[in-house]
């Protein structure tokens, strides 16, 4: 049987690793051997963008916090996505 492999399967695979690397970041902070995999850097907009238009109000806010943790788990997401 040959199963074909999309894109949206390595986007599912390399959220999935992300989520879990900044979850493994968030675990191991306290951790004074691990604590490197909780340096990143955080960005995006600190105060969301909010437009008033009268009838309804839409806020607008993103922030990205990448750390080391969340490439591991992205790199080790694309590694095994290509291994499936």
């Amino acid at each position: 049987m040959i199963r074909k492999k999309g894109a949206a399967s390595l986007i599912l695979f390399i959220l999935a690793g992300i989520v879990l690397g900044g979850f493994l970041a968030l675990v191991t902070k306290d951790i004074s051997w691990l604590s490197w995999l909780n340096y990143g850097q955080t960005f995006g907009l600190e105060n969301p963008l909010v437009l008033d238009l009268g009838v309804f109000v839409i806020t607008f806010g993103l922030t990205i916090r990448i750390t080391i943790a969340g490439i591991i788990g992205m790199v080790l997401a694309i590694v095994l996505y290509s291994r499936l």
